[in-house]
């Protein structure tokens, strides 16, 4: 379970830290702009990081630093809440000197339960491993963790990396979710575009999840009959959704159904994932493309599969969504220009008089 998310100089986040300890699902709100998909975009750079990008180019620019401020280095730490151990990887990016443009590693390190796995600062990495500590140099502009070779899945190098590589990081664009797939992972993209390769991978690694996947989709989708992958190549596969009703059958590609059916898809997946591996999942207003009627029963499911198991931390700006969460897992972030950072603060240590949605449609709350 995610405990604590600090990010510093990285866009518009400054000295920002996000606590979740105890919270199995959370909400956070605010006005456009003030920073929810950046909080989405730091979790993905520690994401790639897990899923063994390394190049420091690939995971941030230069236009990455907060307005420009390249003197102060761009910090990210992570703890984590693993099989009862807590988990803290700090990363620190900064630029090589003051007149160049290329950004490297100043510091990296990792622990657990306090105890150092490894620590590095810029070229030079310690790694503290029984019988003895070792030393090695690596270029300043590679990430040390997707390179260290792991021992078992006992490791705690490999459970961490693996957290971290299955978080699940949602902003969906139903048009570009096809149902097509050559190949099949648990890590899906956050536009959902490799919903298919997703949903082969889940069924491959867990058969089981089909039964969890359909029992949501019938609640929501009474016609449903059944869901097929069906070849349309040598390594490709197409998902066929068939309909039942009054005795008449209809089959359909998964990419002809309507954008809010695609997301009933993606929860029910998102519902099965929890289910068998239990991530971390952050979804960026899920609540769209759904109708008013729909919304209620969406984040219901939603914060109800989580609540033993996993942990989810949605954005939104539906009324009805706000409404499902109480004052106790609900973030507020406001920021006053483009020019100042985002601030944030639980819902339940502001004063508010009268209705929250009222209170925010009347832009009443000021932090």
């Amino acid at each position: 379970m995610l405990q604590r998310l600090y990010v510093h100089n990285f866009r518009c986040l400054e000295n920002f830290e996000l606590n979740l300890k105890d919270l199995p699902s959370s909400l956070l709100i605010g006005k456009n702009g003030t920073g929810k998909s950046t909080i989405a975009s730091a979790l993905e750079v520690l994401q790639s990081i897990g899923r063994g990008i390394n190049r420091v180019s690939q995971l941030i620019q230069n236009k990455d630093f907060n307005n420009g401020r390249f003197g102060v280095p761009i910090r990210f730490e992570i703890e984590v809440l693993l099989k009862e151990q807590l988990y803290k990887y700090v990363l620190a990016l900064e630029l090589s000197s003051e007149n160049s443009k290329e950004i490297r590693v100043f510091e990296e390190q990792l622990l657990v339960a306090g105890n150092p796995i490894y620590s590095r600062e810029v070229s030079q990495v310690n790694f503290y491993s029984s019988p003895q500590e070792a030393q090695f140099q690596l270029l300043w502009h590679l990430v040390a963790l997707p390179l260290i070779q792991v021992k078992s899945e006992t490791d705690p190098l490999y459970i961490f990396k693996n957290w971290l590589s299955r978080m699940i990081i949602l902003a969906p664009i139903p048009s570009l979710m096809t149902g097509e797939s050559s190949g099949e992972t648990l890590e899906p993209e956050r536009n959902g575009s490799n919903f298919g390769e997703w949903f082969s991978g889940l069924l491959r690694r867990y058969p089981a999840a089909y039964t969890q996947v359909d029992r949501y989709l019938r609640e929501v989708m009474p016609d449903i009959q059944d869901i097929q992958n069906e070849p349309i190549g040598k390594d490709a596969k197409s998902m066929i959704v068939q309909f039942e009703a009054n005795n008449q059958t209809l089959s359909l590609d998964f990419k002809d159904l309507s954008d809010g059916e695609k997301c009933f898809f993606l929860c029910a997946v998102v519902l099965a994932a929890n289910k068998y591996y239990s991530p971390f999942c952050f979804w960026d207003e899920p609540d769209n493309y759904l109708s008013l009627s729909e919304v209620g029963h969406f984040i219901t499911t939603l914060r109800r599969s989580f609540k033993n198991s996993g942990q989810i931390l949605v954005t939104s700006h539906n009324e009805e969504a706000i409404r499902k969460f109480s004052n106790e897992n609900t973030f507020i972030l406001d920021r006053k220009s483009h020019l100042e950072p985002t601030l944030i603060r639980m819902l339940s240590e502001i004063p508010i008089n009268g209705d929250l949605v009222n209170s925010l449609i009347l832009g009443d709350i000021e932090l």
